[in-house]
């Protein structure tokens, strides 16, 4: 009997039309645990020697990007961050924060950021990214320690 994440793993390939494969299942696997966006070696860890070479993570991880189920949500110290597309729009990511201090990363679902307006003449956006940094909860409570 076919787990409740398999069936979904299994549901979401097949409505990219992409073929189910151990190592598409299991960074599929690896990104809806996670909840958060992750580098390729933070997959690649988490992964441990379920997947043997981080080139097969690189080219799953594009196909995935291509058929619009994952999405790079941005780039922090020259390394794409990647997460499932499904709490996304085509136009629009939800925000993400980083803490400053313990670098965890937390996605912000459901907060309100309206469409930027009004560009200037000749730029034409595609999508928006919020990045929002600072001091997440937990810091704040240790700075008065």
């Amino acid at each position: 009997m076919k787990s409740e994440t398999s069936k979904r793993i299994e549901r979401l390939l097949r409505s990219v039309g992409l073929r189910r494969t151990g190592p598409r299942e299991a960074i599929l696997g690896v990104l809806m645990r996670a909840g958060k966006p992750l580098t390729q070696e933070e997959i690649a860890a988490k992964l441990g020697a379920a997947i043997p070479n981080k080139v097969t993570i690189y080219r799953t991880l594009e196909s995935f990007c291509k058929a619009s189920l994952v999405h790079k949500a941005f780039m922090q110290k020259r390394a794409w961050h990647f997460e499932l597309a499904d709490r996304c729009t085509e136009s629009q990511c939800h925000p993400h924060f980083t803490c400053k201090k313990c670098g965890v990363i937390s996605c912000l679902v459901g907060l309100p950021v309206s469409i930027i307006k009004g560009v200037k003449k000749g730029f034409v956006i595609h999508r928006q990214r919020v990045q929002l940094e600072g001091l997440c909860p937990r810091c704040v409570g240790k700075k008065g320690r």
